[in-house]
């Protein structure tokens, strides 16, 4: 029987039950089975039982076998560890402690005192009383000043100029710009060969000046 929502059903009506069924796949059937060990396992594990030997059983041990069997006896004086936490006594859980005792146990307190001369005798010296500093320590204390002539960076992006967008270059800078063509070494080119013009050339007097070697570094003949 089949009830929709919002029906009620009768309490002398049977109910029916539906048993849904499902059939394993052959993959699921496959894990299901237990793993099998592998053909190239062997049982070389020992058993917990092991078998004495008869010689074993007869066995005496010798005088270095019971020596060796001793207990090692501990060092006079030594002592077991005592326990972390320790039992107290009756007195000191009811002792109080003594005024010495409570001022010993405030945190010490640091007074930071500026004094004008490494001179100065401590002992005299009154703790708490506030000193200005001197005027050497007021001027190392101001920050520094920026120079009257300092400029700032100049920021990656800058406004161009309308002149500038509506140049126009000329013949000798195009043939400027264009890079110098020269063959490469397979094709023919001859890095150490020297020009006509380069060898027809006159060197002008600062050549010659900065050609001679240094007065200081000429030996007197």
């Amino acid at each position: 029987m089949n009830c929709q929502p919002g029906q009620r059903t009768s309490p002398h009506l049977p109910l029916v039950m539906e048993i849904v069924s499902t059939e394993l796949t052959p993959r699921l059937e496959q894990l299901a089975q237990s793993k099998q060990s592998s053909r190239f396992f062997k049982e070389s594990r020992r058993s917990p039982e092991w078998m004495v030997s008869a010689a074993a059983l007869k066995a005496r041990p010798s005088q270095r076998v019971c020596s060796l069997a001793v207990p090692h006896v501990p060092v006079d004086g030594w002592q077991p560890d005592r326990p972390l936490l320790a039992p107290l006594s009756v007195a000191v859980k009811t002792a109080k402690p003594s005024p010495r005792i409570c001022n010993l146990a405030q945190p010490k307190r640091v007074k930071m005192v500026l004094t004008q001369a490494p001179s100065v005798d401590s002992s005299t010296h009154a703790f708490g009383i506030p000193i200005p500093p001197s005027s050497r320590i007021l001027q190392l204390a101001s920050p520094k000043q920026v120079h009257a002539q300092h400029a700032l960076a100049r920021p990656v992006s800058g406004p161009v100029p309308d002149r500038v967008l509506k140049a126009v270059a000329s013949d000798s800078l195009q043939t400027l710009a264009r890079p110098k063509t020269r063959q490469a070494l397979f094709e023919g080119y001859e890095p150490y060969r020297v020009s006509p013009a380069a060898r027809a050339a006159t060197a002008s007097p600062r050549l010659m000046e900065l050609s001679l070697p240094l007065p200081r570094k000429c030996k007197s003949q």
